[in-house]
């Protein structure tokens, strides 16, 4: 692997070279090298969940372990996040049609008061002098009810569109992830364990609220 960085007309002559191998720019050329050896890594230990040079595969401490190419490892851990992906583009749906049914649900009750508010209001039009606490009363029993009923609702719409953004950033960070061209950094990635989580309570949370 060439260390040189170089400008386009000299590129050019230089990935002529069948010796020559050229890989994406990167800041840091340390991090492409083994630490101890100081060779290039070119290996994936599966064992210790780490990159290695041929030395360390050879007659280092990854001696006889199960090793992979960078290529190989890479594939694999893309392989897994894209069932991760759409396992969120799954979620993701299920929640959005479940906001739906609730926003819905929320009409109809919102309606449902309304048609009573009109209800009461003529049932009382002829007998307002009379009967004026009594409509304000049961006006006021309409209005709380809708609210009591909308209230919880709302605050599950809420929730639901919050973690609805979660799972949109979870899927841009693995589509990052996946669109990346070179495995080693895919491999080098910070831990995406958290990418895997799944809201676990959600099923719960919905049997309560509805």
């Amino acid at each position: 692997m060439c260390e040189a960085s170089l400008c386009d007309n000299h590129l050019r002559v230089h990935s002529k070279s069948p010796e020559h191998v050229l890989c994406d720019p990167t800041t840091s050329l340390k991090d492409r090298k083994c630490s101890i050896h100081k060779k290039i890594l070119e290996y994936y230990c599966t064992e210790d969940s780490t990159c290695i040079c041929v030395s360390c595969r050879l007659d280092g401490e990854h001696r006889g372990h199960q090793v992979e190419t960078l290529e190989e490892a890479s594939e694999m851990k893309k392989k897994k996040l894209r069932n991760v992906l759409q396992k969120l583009m799954t979620e993701r749906e299920e929640m959005e049609k479940r906001v739906q049914s609730l926003q819905e649900r929320r009409r109809k009750v919102q309606g449902k008061a309304d048609d009573e508010t009109k209800r009461v209001t003529a049932l009382f039009r002829d007998l307002r002098r009379r009967l004026e606490d009594l409509e304000k009363r049961v006006l006021r029993d309409i209005s709380g009810w809708a609210e009591r009923v909308s209230r919880p609702m709302l605050d599950y719409i809420r929730d639901l569109e919050i973690k609805k953004e979660e799972l949109s950033r979870k899927m841009r960070d693995i589509e990052e992830l996946c669109n990346m061209t070179d495995p080693l950094t895919v491999l080098q990635e910070s831990d995406t364990g958290d990418l895997c989580d799944t809201e676990d309570g959600d099923d719960e949370d919905r049997e309560r609220h509805e």
